[in-house]
């Protein structure tokens, strides 16, 4: 479902039109881009979610073969969102890795791509239910949750009332109905109180909003799914989602 990012990321100029969508959360002015990140501009933090780093390597040693590139692919377009607004610090918001040992085992390449990516600025791994240990050996801090400028990160939602909270681990995903057909995207789920991430990782899934794992985090009245188009961004209203 992800996999148009990394397209999109290898083949635009840099001066491609990008349309993103402004929000707010808790008061604090945030910009969803169409490559999965958060930008929020008066601290200059770009947060990311569920990257699930060495998911094939994962999958491998269990006996279960996946094409072998997801690292490499998710690190792309992560360049490329850094890239983009040159952030001073980078949140991601857990599962960082696909399993507890996915950092220890990740090959070198792709630390000293991390390693190239975290130069000059902040970097914080907040710790999923995937990866509880932290990030082995890589820049930046491990920690359960951050609060940072009036909003807390933390990688699985608190039930009920949870204002400023920006979290991932449901991978949130919407439907429409465009041009007669039916089109999923994972997305951007706020009500203005908090907001849910997408999944950052080109070969993590989604769950549509309407799960019952989603039932009482948000205002159904106030909330909009901002999907991830390939160029664009896609603000859509609850109400108008497909079930």
């Amino acid at each position: 479902m992800t996999m148009h990012r990394l397209a999109h990321t290898l083949s635009a100029p840099a001066t491609a039109p990008l349309l993103q969508a402004q929000t707010v959360i808790n008061g604090v002015a945030a910009i969803c881009d169409p490559l999965g990140g958060l930008y929020l501009p008066e601290t200059g933090t770009l947060v990311v979610s569920d990257l699930h780093l060495e998911k094939g390597s994962a999958f491998a040693r269990r006996g279960m073969l996946l094409p072998p590139y997801d690292t490499l692919a998710t690190l792309r377009v992560l360049e490329a969102a850094i890239a983009r607004h040159d952030p001073k610090l980078v949140i991601s918001l857990g599962d960082n890795f696909h399993d507890r040992v996915g950092s220890a085992v990740m090959p070198d390449t792709f630390r000293h791509m991390i390693a190239s990516m975290a130069h000059g600025r902040e970097w914080v791994w907040i710790n999923g239910n995937h990866d509880p240990d932290g990030a082995f050996g890589l820049p930046g801090a491990s920690m359960d949750e951050l609060s940072h400028a009036g909003l807390v990160f933390r990688h699985e939602p608190r039930r009920g009332e949870a204002v400023g909270e920006i979290a991932g681990h449901l991978h949130p995903a919407a439907t429409v109905v465009r041009r007669d057909r039916a089109v999923r995207r994972a997305c951007f789920a706020t009500d203005g109180a908090r907001m849910l991430m997408p999944a950052f990782g080109v070969t993590t899934g989604g769950l549509d909003l309407r799960h019952r794992a989603m039932t009482g985090l948000f205002d159904r009245s106030k909330l909009v799914a901002h999907m991830l188009g390939r160029d664009r961004i896609y603000s859509v209203r609850f109400a108008k989602l497909v079930a």
